[in-house]
């Protein structure tokens, strides 16, 4: 193994010398958050792909092969249809409004006073998906190291919040390129062949499983349907995917590079649903699904690769974790802290130190909430389940109705997330029945509550669709840094 723990600390410290030169690019707010909205199509594509197929479209969607074969690549199929329903039809627009949050959006839409409770809605999503991907670091040092949880936490999460706190979102671009890379080599080129040809080829495969295994629908329609409306949606307006679109440096990069990242996220979830399959013949008495990824790589692969595989899974868990550590500072900050002190503001020197301290602070949260935190599943329901019962509504009807008040989004806000709590607690966290029912009711009292109050003022409306045509006045974006500083 001292060869796999060679490329595993290799990798780590390159993470670490990344944030540092990272934290050279990062002079502005701009730069800080949004990378200074600079990125190209590749950097772009490569960076959001890392984002988006975290831990559990590698770990989870291995599992779920195992366990269901083909079938079991819906949920990273879901995401990757979410990212290009994002990417073709609402990314365009979105960068083009060259704001920092979602709540910021609600506020240009409606007129303002939908920020905050938007805000607490979102940073509680955020949180819930920093601490469920710095627990996953627990697994992959488990079995590189044998090491204690709390303490493959630690470390784990250190390392992120010491490259996210240093350069921000520049920081997090370039690991997040590196992550990419090699979860491409890692996952797609080399664990994958060399599993299907363990497994025999695909012809062993068919003939060791049963036909579901093969079977494109075998996983259930209504799980599909829930992956959908959890996933798919949730890609629309989460935090942690918006922000990434702000970083590129025009609308047509975030359309086609966004386009792009969805496409190879098909391809991932075939991937791992074929992978987690091959698993099921080589190991039919796993103790879990989630441990046939580990499984296979540990007794399959040869020296070296195997390293490079495990950095390739640790690098699916790192991306997100940094993703949404920046996006849950990024919205306390600027929705929450920002407003509740009355939204003073500070010159950019001050503004990168405050967005610096936060990203701290909340890593340091996000560490110890994930320490103390059992049921990973449990948490990422509940986040998602309020992300889309609360948010979804507002912020799709706002891009495409121009009749939606603020009253009705908060209403919306207010009725959806209430209702997905209540479903919840009465039918359970895991039951498909909250998020299709909290939707419903956010639906209902975002149309009827705008329909009975006052149409948005015109005024509002006119720098809105200015803003979406890219002519309003964001805020001034910082000078260009030399390539080779």
């Amino acid at each position: 193994m001292a060869v796999d723990y060679t490329v595993i600390v290799l990798y780590l410290a390159g993470m670490l010398a990344m944030g540092w030169w990272g934290m050279r690019r990062a002079r502005s707010k701009s730069d800080f958050l949004v990378a200074g909205r600079r990125l190209g199509p590749a950097m772009y594509s490569g960076t959001m792909a890392a984002i988006v197929l975290g831990g559990a479209s590698t770990i989870g969607g291995v599992g779920l092969g195992y366990q269901y074969g083909l079938s079991g690549a819906w949920m990273v199929f879901t995401i990757g249809l979410g990212l290009l329903a994002l990417s073709v039809f609402f990314s365009a627009r979105i960068a083009r409004l060259k704001v920092y949050t979602v709540s910021e959006m609600l506020d240009l839409r409606y007129g303002g006073r939908a920020g905050v409770i938007s805000g607490v809605v979102m940073w509680a999503y955020t949180l819930m998906l920093a601490v469920t991907s710095t627990i996953a670091y627990a697994t992959i040092f488990d079995v590189l190291f044998d090491m204690n949880r709390t303490v493959a936490i630690i470390l784990g999460g250190s390392i992120v919040v010491a490259y996210s706190t240093l350069g921000g979102m520049w920081s997090i671009t370039l690991t997040d390129m590196v992550q990419f890379v090699v979860k491409t080599i890692g996952v797609l080129l080399l664990l994958l062949p060399i599993a299907v040809v363990k497994a025999g080829g695909f012809g062993a495969m068919k003939a060791k499983l049963p036909t579901a295994y093969f079977d494109p629908l075998g996983i259930g329609g209504e799980t599909i349907f829930t992956y959908v409306l959890i996933y798919t949606f949730g890609m629309l307006i989460g935090q942690d995917i918006w922000q990434r679109v702000f970083t590129a440096r025009s609308d047509t990069t975030a359309k086609w590079g966004g386009t792009v990242a969805g496409t190879y996220c098909l391809a991932y979830a075939l991937a791992g649903a074929v992978i987690g399959t091959a698993a099921r013949v080589l190991y039919p008495k796993l103790g879990s699904p989630d441990d046939a990824f580990a499984t296979i790589v540990k007794d399959e692969l040869p020296v070296g690769v195997r390293g490079l595989v495990l950095a390739a899974a640790l690098a699916a868990v790192m991306s997100t974790s940094s993703g949404a550590l920046i996006a849950c500072a990024t919205v306390a900050n600027n929705d929450i802290w920002s407003r509740l002190r009355g939204g003073t503001r500070s010159d950019d020197h001050d503004e990168v130190r405050g967005n610096r301290v936060f990203i701290l602070v909340m890593g340091i949260g996000v560490i110890g909430t994930a320490i103390a935190l059992n049921d990973v599943v449990e948490a990422l329901t509940v986040a998602y389940n309020l992300l889309v019962g609360g948010l979804l509504v507002p912020i799709l009807g706002g891009l495409l109705w121009k009749r939606g008040t603020v009253q009705g989004a908060l209403a919306a806000v207010t009725v959806g997330g209430l209702a997905v709590i209540g479903l919840m607690a009465g039918y359970g966290i895991l039951a498909n029945e909250p998020v299709y029912y909290g939707l419903l009711s956010s639906l209902v009292a975002y149309v009827a509550v705008s329909l009975v109050t006052k149409p948005t003022d015109e005024a509002v409306l006119a720098n809105w669709r200015e803003r979406l045509a890219g002519r309003g006045t964001p805020e001034l974006v910082s000078e260009p840094v030399p390539a080779h500083p």
